[in-house]
Formats: C-alpha cells, structure tokens, sequence
C-alpha cells in the first residue's frame, strides 16, 4: 500500500514512550488531541501501535484511524524500535475528511464517559472553577484531596502544578481541558478533564473536573489476616466499602474504558459484530461498577454512627448541575430536562454531595423509565420550613401497590429487563431522611411519576428566590 508513497512526516518517541519530536501533520493533529510535544501519545491508534512496537521490539506498519474533534484522519504509519528502548515512526498517505455532526457529538460523549470511567479523582466546580466538592480513593491522591477540602471555593489549579504554565489563577477552562499536571504527594504525571455542565444560551454553570493518571497506582499490599470468632473468620461491617470496592474500582473501570475504546473504533478499524460485543462488555462493566458503587453506599447509610455534613447549599444550582450531568444521555433519546432557570434560588441546609447524589438517581430513573421524545421537570418548592426539588416525568406511572413497596431494598418492581441493583430509591431516602429531609413518591398508573425531595430550608438566607411556586404552578406528573 505503501511502496510508492512519499514520506509525510516523521517522528521520535524517546525510551519512556514520550513522543519528543513530529513533523506536520502529526504534530498538528497530536495538539489538537490534546496532547504535547513532548509528551504522552494523545493519539489513541498511534499509542496502542507504538505500544505494541515497543514490547515486541519489531517493526509494524499499519492503517490508523482518528479523530481530532472536528476531522477524521486515515494515514499508513510505520513504527520501528531504535535500537534504545525508543521508536521511529514514518507516515504516509495522509487523508482528512469532516465529520458529520452527529458524530462530532457522539465522540465527543465517547471522550467524555470515558473520561469519568477512568477518572481517579472527580471534583465539581462552579462557574469560575472553584473547588465545590472533591472524591478520589487513590492514596498519592489524599494530600491534594484534603487541600481541597480544605480550601473550598479557590481555584482547583491552585492546588496543582499546569506543565508549561505558571499561571495560578484557572484559564479558560478550554486551555486546561487535556493539560498535564503535576500534584503534590503524587509521582504519577496526569491529565485533566474539564468537563461544562451546560445550560441553554449561556456560559456553562459549572464543571466536573476529572484526573485521569498515565500509569496506574502499583497494587497494595495483601491485608492482614482476618480475624476470627471461635475458630471462624470475622468479617467487620464495611467489608464491601472499605475492602472490596477500592480493588475492584479501577479494574473495572479499564474494563469499560478499553471497551469503549474498542467500541468507539478509536484504535482502529473493526467488523461491526466485534463493536457490539464490546458495547455489551462495556455496558456489563458499567453495572459491575454500579452494583460495587451501591453495595458501598449501601454500607455507610446503614452505619450506626452514618450522619452527612450539612452546609448552606442553592437547591437550584443542584438541580441545575444534575440535570446538565445528565443531559447527554437524555438527549440520546430525544427527552427534554426542563431545569430551573438562571436566575432561580432556593436556600437549604443539606450536604451539596448527597443532595446532587440523590437528584442524579432520581433523573436517572426518569430517564431510564420515559417515553422517547418526552419532558422531564426540575421544579423548586418553598415549603415554608421545608426546601423542595422535584423531579416529575412522562414514565408509566406507579400503582398504589408499587408505590408502598418502591423505597424497599434491592426492590425492582418485577422489572428483569432493566440495569441497576435495586438500592438507588432506598439508598436515596435514606440519605434524605439523615439530612433531615425526606424522599416521597406521587404517581399514579398512566399518569407519569412524581418525586419530592425535601431538605430543611435555609430560613436565614438573605438571597431572594423567585422559586416560591403557587400550588397550581407545581408540574402534574402528567404535564405537557
């Protein structure tokens, strides 16, 4: 195929799998993939051939695919050792073509899920990138977890070292989306993921900060021996949250992200039946994980000694938050969030986490169970001592029977043919009931389903809130 082919460009990736220098195109095409020169391979194709090479110390020469965003790139590359742990590489038979938009769309929520699947720390940001809330279970991750815990509200490159940058004070968040970092108490280098939670016709309200690490944290080391009761093991409460799910989290996450990656055809070209058994691999891994992430939650709302950390939050900006996280897989299948608008307050006493963890089940649930092409309402309430979010959706509705029995643990309502565990409603209530709120149903069979969430309401708050809906102004679940 190549034979007669000029040579386009060349490049040189050193002993550590860093690329150090490329000719244009690829340099260009390198950049715009959100990577550096020098720096790690941003190209997926190219990583996964150069990574091949480099183990097997042979030449390979292959067709690779790509996508910078906007283009789809084909070209031939060779890759050869260099004889110093490191690799040559020559293309030819460069070609680009646009995308359709449907497909800059969808590789842009390909990036983005795996983005979150791979993530070992997440963190959410308001407007100007301040640091609102932080999780992470990697242990090289608990210096940088607790700065920013410590110090809520300041930008999160505060906390962190932007390679080739000194500025301190967060860019536009574009510039940062992709850049490399160094992180205090770490020696792994990483990547940002910065992720707008958009609302219509204006500048995102928010992001979702996701570090993405290039090597992955060398296992720990085999737990002591269990303890035992008369001759028998012990297992201590936690068992899945402490225990379990920190070995299973990362695994199973590069499960989903290499499947996506197959899937998405991000490193090269495959027959159409291989694609859509890794869509079931990476949708099977989504449940794993899922169920793992249940099971933990599960644990610590049934602690004795559970309790949350309450604030002063804006159900509002919550709701307006869970409804952009969710936002694309709605889209997918033509359904509507009508979120609260800008503008629109509503105080409360709650934790911002759990408050967000419980709305994004809630819409989730909506959204698994509506129509096609329908409406799902974020609405607020003042209810005097009370500070009320509802979720109202178009779904089959609830029957009296179903209603009673919906907030019970792993109840799935006879459902077989439908992801989850059966913990989201239960695990939900409970976390609202131990904020001081509580977690109600309002359905009936035909009519769509109504959930309230109800948190005590901020009542010294000075900010005005134009949420104060009259009782005739609240959504039916049957609206629209």
């Amino acid at each position: 195929m190549s034979a007669g082919s000029p040579i386009l460009a060349e490049a040189r990736v050193d002993s550590t799998g860093c690329l150090v220098a490329a000719d244009e195109p690829l340099a260009g095409l390198q950049l715009r993939c959100g990577g550096t020169i020098p720096g790690t391979i941003a190209i997926p194709a190219l990583l996964e051939l150069v990574r091949k090479v480099r183990a097997f110390e042979l030449k390979l020469a292959r067709l690779i695919r790509a996508s910078d965003g906007s283009e789809a790139v084909t070209a031939w590359v060779s890759v050869e050792p260099d004889g110093a742990g490191g690799c040559r590489i020559t293309v030819q038979n460069w070609q680009t073509a646009p995308l359709p938009p449907e497909d800059v769309a969808a590789v842009a929520a390909h990036r983005t899920a795996i983005d979150r699947t791979v993530a070992e720390l997440v963190a959410r940001l308001d407007a100007q990138q301040g640091v609102l809330s932080v999780e992470s279970d990697a242990p090289d991750l608990a210096e940088l977890v607790t700065a920013m815990r410590t110090g809520m509200g300041k930008p999160w490159t505060d906390f962190v070292s932007v390679e080739g940058s000194d500025h301190h004070q967060p860019l536009h968040w574009r510039l940062l989306d992709g850049a490399n970092l160094t992180i205090p108490g770490s020696r792994r280098r990483w990547r940002a993921a910065v992720l707008p939670q958009d609302v219509p016709a204006g500048p995102p309200a928010g992001f979702e900060l996701c570090l993405t690490a290039d090597t992955p944290l060398a296992p720990p080391p085999p737990p002591p021996p269990p303890q035992t009761v008369n001759g028998m093991p012990s297992n201590p409460p936690g068992l899945v949250g402490r225990d379990i799910a920190p070995v299973l989290r990362q695994p199973i996450a590069r499960i989903i992200a290499n499947a996506e990656t197959i899937r998405t055809r991000m490193a090269g070209p495959l027959a159409e039946e291989y694609s859509q058994y890794a869509a079931d691999i990476a949708a099977a891994g989504q449940h794993l994980l899922s169920l793992v992430e249940d099971l933990a939650d599960l644990e610590v709302v049934e602690a004795e000694d559970f309790n949350t950390a309450p604030d002063r939050i804006d159900l509002a900006d919550v709701a307006r938050r869970a409804a952009g996280i969710l936002g694309v897989r709605a889209q997918e299948r033509g359904i509507t969030i009508d979120a609260p608008k800008l503008g629109e307050h509503l105080p409360a006493i709650a934790e911002f986490r759990r408050v967000l963890q419980v709305l994004l089940n809630l819409v989730g649930n909506a959204i698994r169970y509506s129509p096609d092409n329908s409406q799902i309402w974020l609405r607020l309430e003042d209810a005097g001592t009370r500070a009320r979010v509802v979720v109202a959706d178009q779904g089959p509705g609830l029957g009296a029977e179903q209603q009673a029995k919906l907030f019970e643990k792993f109840e799935r309502l006879g459902r077989s043919d439908e992801t989850g565990s059966g913990l989201g409603l239960y695990i939900s209530r409970r976390l609202a009931r131990a904020m001081g709120g509580d977690l109600t149903v309002e359905s009936a069979p035909g009519q769509g389903a109504r959930f309230n969430l109800d948190v005590p309401a901020d009542l010294l708050a000075s900010a005005p809130t134009t949420a104060q809906q009259k009782q005739h102004d609240r959504p039916d679940a049957s609206e629209g």
